[in-house]
């Protein structure tokens, strides 16, 4: 039956808006103590992993007391020391148009005025103008608050704002402010309205608040809440700054789980599990305060086996985090990344439907591997700009469709991105939001027989190596009852026949040892165990 490639969209397209609909997320968060690894799945499928040090001292969101080291006219922009090797770079835009309220807020606190000047009477400056210059502003050795726009990425240091703000779950507050916003996905002019007499009625002075997209249909009590929650932090920002005559951080940013709950959590979420008691508090204390009706679905994951392992993530790391990815049914994409940007290529392998023509084949293999795309580049987080070619298609209508269908799928996406459509040359030009390093997992592992050098030591000597091993454990450490774990193929070796190798050893020692055959040991792998099952370590 020759299936319309239109056809077969649109019924993929009614698919993916009930797999939409339907879709259950999970949080699996492995803490291990340099890191805490984060994996987003969606109906048991990995779409985003985050790996946060707990060392991180340089997170998106943090807020700093830095000192200007060097204005560069030239770029209009300027050097800023936080504390990082390389210095921060700030831009006269990422100034903020309050910067001047900014500055002088700050010089009243650190001037010894702390107890005269707050927000409620701070009298605000006038905006800076768009197109001014920064060696206007600023003078090296000024100390200015910042926050962490970008972390640092390769050899580039922090990217910083002057234009500082603290995002809740409903609500983000700018100190220095009195403009409500609301987020562009509310579509209802009654609701954006009603959002806004609320916001003002509960509102500080000299404070602007933007309403983000969850707090439709919310109650006042939730959204004054998460403004008294954020006032907390600005005031916090400022005990800390009159405290600080040097640079250095002033408040941190929650960490990456915190934020992923934060942003993510609604009523498709159905389990969070994870495995360090303490962190399992931390995130039922602060899914009490958001969302208090879904605290029981933090679990405590106490089992033998890796958390990654027991929920599949580790099996789907090893397929999607290499340089080739293969999609199904022969479709592959190979991934690169440069310094510059990131290329992928999409391979339609051995996909062939005989009773397709080419153009409609390389339609549905490129829409296939669009989806594979979009969720690759959250996976990944891949940023910057981003090249992909597409299988080239002549009718510009199918090139139109692809477009479509990559929009959609990136609709998902939390990052900002901008898509360009198909060149002529069959190739789609993403920029994504960057705002830390991509992640990158090693999923080639070094060979275990050679160590990674491409040579293994004689077999000849193999078994005489393991009878001096055992000669060892008998005579010198006098161990008694030893298994031998060994490939099953030199397991048959050592015990074949009625006088086996084994026999001989056992005769020639005096002592008797077993033969444990384990398939996942490679070719000369080889394990020794005490009586108790413990493996001895030579």
């Amino acid at each position: 039956m020759n299936v319309n490639p239109l056809e077969a969209l649109k019924m993929a397209e009614e698919q993916e808006e009930i797999k939409v609909k339907t879709v259950e997320r999970e949080l699996v968060i492995n803490a291990r103590a340099s890191e805490v690894d984060i994996a987003l799945l969606e109906d048991k499928i990995l779409v985003e992993l985050h790996k946060e040090k707990t060392n991180n001292q340089f997170a998106v969101g943090d807020v700093y007391l830095g000192r200007v080291k060097k204005i560069l006219p030239g770029l209009n922009a300027a050097f800023v020391d936080v504390g990082y090797e390389k210095e921060a770079f700030l831009h006269y835009l990422d100034l903020g148009p309050q910067f001047r309220s900014l500055l002088k807020f700050k010089n009243m606190l650190t001037s010894g005025k702390e107890g005269e000047v707050t927000m409620e009477k701070f009298k605000l400056e006038p905006d800076i103008e768009k197109s001014g210059k920064i060696a206007n502003m600023l003078n090296a050795g000024d100390l200015i608050p910042v926050q962490i726009a970008k972390e640092p990425i390769s050899t580039k240091g922090p990217r910083i704002s002057a234009e500082i703000s603290f995002a809740g779950r409903y609500l983000v507050l700018v100190p220095f402010s009195n403009r409500i916003s609301v987020s562009q996905k509310i579509r209802s002019g009654e609701e954006r309205s009603r959002l806004k007499r609320l916001i003002q009625s509960i509102r500080p002075a000299n404070y602007g608040v933007i309403i983000r997209t969850v707090a439709e249909n919310k109650k006042v009590a939730d959204l004054d809440a998460d403004l008294k929650t954020l006032v907390e932090k600005w005031e916090r920002c400022v005990s800390e700054m009159t405290k600080m005559t040097t640079s250095g951080r002033m408040v941190s940013e929650q960490d990456q789980t915190m934020v992923m709950l934060r942003d993510l959590l609604n009523e498709s979420f159905n389990n969070i599990h994870v495995n360090d008691e303490t962190l399992y508090e931390d995130i039922r204390s602060y899914i009490q305060t958001i969302a208090p009706q879904k605290t029981d679905i933090v679990k405590l994951y106490k089992g033998r086996d890796s958390i990654f392992d027991n929920f599949g993530v580790s099996r789907q790391i090893k397929g999607l985090f290499g340089k080739v990815v293969t999609i199904r049914n022969g479709v592959y994409l190979i991934i690169e990344h440069t310094e510059a940007m990131h290329v992928i290529d999409v391979n339609s392998g051995h996909r062939v439907n005989k009773e397709n023509t080419q153009e409609e084949n390389a339609l549905l293999v490129n829409i296939e591997a669009a989806k594979e795309i979009a969720r690759q580049l959250r996976l990944r987080d891949m940023g910057g700009i981003i090249i992909v070619d597409f299988i080239d298609m002549r009718e510009a209508e199918h090139r139109k469709q692809l477009y479509d269908v990559l929009c959609q799928e990136m609709s998902l996406d939390r990052a900002k991105h901008t898509i360009l459509p198909a060149t002529k040359f069959g190739l789609i030009q993403i920029t994504r939001q960057r705002v830390r390093p991509a992640t990158e997992v090693q999923v080639q592992e070094k060979c275990p027989v050679c160590d990674g050098e491409g040579k293994i030591r004689p077999a000849i000597l193999y078994i005489d190596e393991i009878e001096n091993n055992l000669r060892y454990l008998f005579q010198d450490q006098n161990e008694n009852n030893i298994t031998l774990q060994v490939h099953p193929f030199i397991g048959a070796y050592l015990t074949k026949g009625w006088f086996s190798i084994r026999r001989k050893w056992m005769k020639k020692y005096g002592k008797s040892f077993k033969v444990e055959s384990v398939e996942d040991f490679h070719m000369l792998q080889y394990n020794f165990r005490n009586a108790h099952g413990d493996d001895i370590k030579i």
